[in-house]
């Protein structure tokens, strides 16, 4: 059951769809895929079509769960396989397709609202945890106990905290558990009152407390990642934890701990770095990195007036599941922002692969919005819905005329001093230019026929939309007007030739050269 639901973040990235991974026997599913808490969610609902949906290291078992649950319940039952963003939110649209009432998403997940309403079943595992082994570790950690600690956990582990809890608080005063932001069954009346949601987790705060007073003790991820900074889970705590307080980790396997205080530094300093390129940028593709949560086009709306705002062109651009060679097909983009989920924003951070920097909408937000905090008072988001009006982290930009947009501004990359940008209205008709869908087929939806899913929704199906601050020509017309637009078939206008051996050996010393 560990490695079934405990594999490496980065693997999600690099697994090819319908790789599955290894089996779990067969008197081993009931346990591992709590079938009985899925057959009885399927029943009190009366869903009579379920869709089931595992991302790729699962599917291997995903025919057997089917015929469990079919059986057990009499539903109809379909599988999705991984989406073509992130396995890590639901496939609203994957399930809506195939006529289901109720879907149950299998394996860690970001716990993002969706963007339809939909009954949705989580399973997220139960990996197994040495209580005494990390209880032992959180008193070598945290010696005072009178010192406010919250216990996080990676999603497999969430079943152990308050195990963990009762073991720890005869001697800790101040101790704070927290949950998976689960959705609530349906009829359900909420709490009152209603618990602190972020980071997709639950803090039952006492009244008159901030989570800003709380160090964190997180329990989860394993010492066989090479490198830890890509689990985007762990990434997200640390970017948005108080940068004050105290946060270490504890192998749930070994008790070992680790004092987070360093790699969250370094991920900081990463975000600072990535704020100074979205401000040198003067071209920004905007990713729509997901269909299916909550919001993505008021976000996406909040992207392009910020870009606008602040002098710079912008691509709105549907790709799926950015990779490095879909990416290099836009070379005038100077930085892309991905707009996708808490996980899927930060789990391409890491790699050095691409072309140019990919960021999530905080940065961007912290470039453009002259009004936004300087670094180290403003808080790092992590879900761009934090973003938005109504969210209490809202900063709405200046007006034109405000002085903010005046301010000397020099970039600490280049040393040279930033122009002030030029406010545009919206409604200036010069401010977006339309391209034809023939024209630009690789910025549509190439990754989305992979998957076996259909097209895209309308918002994004008929054309990639390109705004501008500044008279034509526009970015989108420079993408129409290039020589060399990405991979397309040209079926028909290539000449056959026959293959023919290429080079051999490494760049440093082909084969064919002499030696110096």
């Amino acid at each position: 059951m560990e490695s079934t639901f405990s594999s490496p973040a980065e693997a999600a990235l690099q697994l090819e769809a319908g790789a599955a991974g290894l089996r779990t026997p067969l008197g081993d599913l009931d346990r591992v895929y709590e079938l009985e808490r899925v057959v009885g969610f399927v029943r009190d609902l009366g869903c009579q079509r379920v869709a089931l949906q595992f991302p790729d290291q699962l599917l291997g078992d995903a025919g057997a769960v089917a015929a469990r649950l079919e059986e057990a319940t009499g539903s109809k039952v379909f599988i999705l396989g991984d989406t073509a963003y992130g396995s890590c939110c639901v496939d609203v649209l994957g399930a809506e397709q195939a006529g289901a009432q109720a879907l149950v998403h299998f394996g860690p997940a970001c716990l993002s609202p969706p963007a339809r309403p939909l009954p949705i079943a989580f399973v997220l595992g139960q990996r197994s945890v040495a209580l005494e082994l990390c209880a032992k570790a959180f008193e070598a950690q945290n010696p005072d106990p009178t010192a406010p600690v919250v216990l996080l956990s990676e999603p497999a582990c969430a079943h152990a905290l308050e195990a963990l809890a009762t073991l720890l608080r005869p001697r800790y005063l101040d101790l704070l558990v927290s949950s998976p932001a689960l959705p609530l069954p349906v009829g359900s009346l909420n709490p009152d009152p209603e618990p602190l949601e972020r980071f997709g987790r639950r803090f039952p705060l006492a009244p008159g407390r901030c989570l800003e007073e709380y160090g964190a003790f997180y329990v989860g991820g394993s010492e066989a990642i090479s490198d830890p900074d890509l689990d985007p889970d762990l990434s997200r705590l640390l970017l948005g934890w108080a940068p004050g307080r105290p946060f270490s980790s504890c192998c749930p396997d070994t008790g070992r701990t680790q004092d987070e205080g360093a790699r969250a530094w370094r991920l900081r300093a990463r975000r600072h770095y990535l704020v100074e390129r979205a401000r040198d940028a003067r071209v920004v593709g905007l990713l729509a990195g997901t269909l299916g949560v909550a919001r993505h086009r008021e976000a996406l709306a909040h992207l392009r007036t910020l870009t606008q705002a602040a002098g710079k062109r912008s691509y709105v651009l549907a790709l799926g599941r950015p990779t490095p060679a879909k990416l290099a097909n836009f070379p005038e983009v100077d930085v892309f922002v991905l707009l996708a989920c808490p996980l899927g924003a930060l789990a391409t951070q890491p790699s050095g692969n691409f072309f140019r920097p990919v960021l999530a909408p905080c940065e961007l937000e912290a470039a453009c919005n002259p009004a936004w905090p300087p670094p180290g008072l403003a808080p790092h988001l992590t879900h761009y819905a934090d973003l938005l009006p109504g969210s209490p982290f809202h900063v709405p930009l200046p007006p034109p005329d405000s002085e903010l947009w005046d301010t000397p501004d020099v970039s600490l990359i280049t040393g040279d001093l930033r122009p002030p940008p030029a406010w545009k209205p919206s409604t200036d008709p010069g401010c977006s230019a339309l391209t034809p869908r023939p024209q630009l087929e690789l910025a549509e939806s190439s990754p989305a026929g992979e998957c076996g899913k259909s097209p895209l929704p309308s918002e994004f199906f008929p054309y990639v939309q390109a705004t501008q601050p500044q008279s034509p020509p526009s970015a989108a017309s420079f993408l129409s007007s290039r020589s060399w637009q990405g991979l397309q078939p040209r079926l028909g206008q290539t000449p056959v030739t026959a293959a023919v051996t290429g080079r051999r050996g490494i760049a440093i010393a082909y084969e064919d050269e002499g030696s110096i």
